[in-house]
């Protein structure tokens, strides 16, 4: 994410002007822009002619920057689309409802009043652009997958089993030959790579890699793992493979905690999980860290019920972490009730 502007009051409150560049900037600005925020860019809209209201089929649509008073955010993962809804309150057509399209590349600024964690998302996402991105491919006999590290989670791009048909060179060097050329399209350039997977095979690809793209090779990492897939993957976060590439890897930090807050439920030990435990906890000023889903998060603040608590953390000196749900530590912090706090003392 490209940051071109803050003007705040107090580091608070006020505009700040971006520009996403990623699917993953695009995710943030989905837990950043909430209902009530003014949200300005360039989109089109109608330019209603004479002409046109007696011809409406022939109306033209021209570029025009509106400011939108926000009322619902969507975000669309397979169109790489953010859509911002709201009444506008600048621009052509003011009283009208419109819909902003934001995509990668598209310039807005958005004035509101600032909460802590919506600043701490817009700056890791500013510094997450100038980090290398992490591609992981999972290798057993037969079976791979390609996967891409993004801030929601993992996104698998793609599944190779080996073919029985003909082709150059024997099965399994047809099998490692289509690994390679994926993974090859997959990279842009910049991108690190982790290969994984349970017994030899890909120590075998390794070595057939190296034969033909010596270059590629030379930066990959090799961890073990006990199988390939989301839990392979899964698996290699957990090992911090991803950590030695990405400072203060986001979905490795999830997994990370969610494993600590398990740990601790099982042993009945200093951990608090559903809302009103949660909020004993904060009374007691017993909070470490507070584990928040995303989707927690953003249905609470629309409610008014939860940025009190979030204060109250942070005067007991505890920290907060807002966990994707497109992920499955996110899904598990879900299923507890959304929100779930590490302990400084049992209570």
């Amino acid at each position: 994410m490209r940051v071109t502007k803050r003007d705040l009051k107090h580091n608070r409150e006020g505009e700040i002007s971006l520009t996403p560049e990623t699917l993953d900037d695009l995710w943030h600005l989905k837990y950043i822009i909430e209902k009530g925020d003014l949200v300005f860019s360039l989109t089109k809209r109608k330019a209603d002619t004479a002409a046109d209201k007696l011809r409406p089929e022939k109306a033209e649509k021209k570029t025009v920057r509106l400011g939108v008073r926000v009322e619902d955010v969507e975000f669309h993962k397979f169109s790489n689309r953010l859509r911002v809804h709201g009444l506008i309150e600048h621009g052509m057509d003011a009283g009208f409802y419109h819909t902003l399209n934001i995509e990668d590349g598209t310039n807005l600024s958005i004035t509101k009043y600032w909460k802590k964690d919506q600043l701490e998302r817009v700056n890791e996402a500013e510094a997450s652009s100038k980090r290398p991105k992490v591609i992981l491919v999972a290798i057993e006999e037969g079976d791979a997958d390609i996967g891409f590290v993004r801030h929601y989670g993992i996104e698998i791009y793609s599944h190779i089993t080996q073919s029985s048909g003909k082709g150059e060179g024997t099965l399994r060097e047809v099998f490692f030959s289509t690994i390679l050329d994926q993974l090859t399209h997959a990279m842009s350039g910049t991108e690190s790579v982790v290969v994984s997977g349970p017994g030899f095979t890909k120590d075998d690809f390794m070595k057939y890699a190296s034969s033909k793209n010596s270059d590629l090779v030379a930066g990959i990492l090799v961890e073990d793992t006990s199988s390939i897939g989301m839990s392979g993957f899964q698996e290699v976060l957990r090992r911090g493979a991803v950590d030695r590439i990405m400072e203060e890897s986001r979905i490795a930090r999830e997994s990370s905690l969610m494993d600590s807050l398990l740990k601790e439920i099982a042993l009945d030990g200093k951990v608090a999980y559903g809302m009103d435990e949660v909020k004993q906890a904060i009374d007691f000023g017993a909070v470490e860290t507070l584990l928040v889903a995303d989707e927690m998060l953003r249905l609470e603040r629309e409610s008014g019920n939860i940025d009190g608590l979030i204060q109250n953390v942070e005067r007991s000196q505890g920290k907060m972490v807002v966990f994707s749900t497109e992920f499955e530590p996110g899904q598990r912090l879900h299923s507890l009730g959304g929100i779930a706090a590490i302990l400084r003392f049992k209570i």
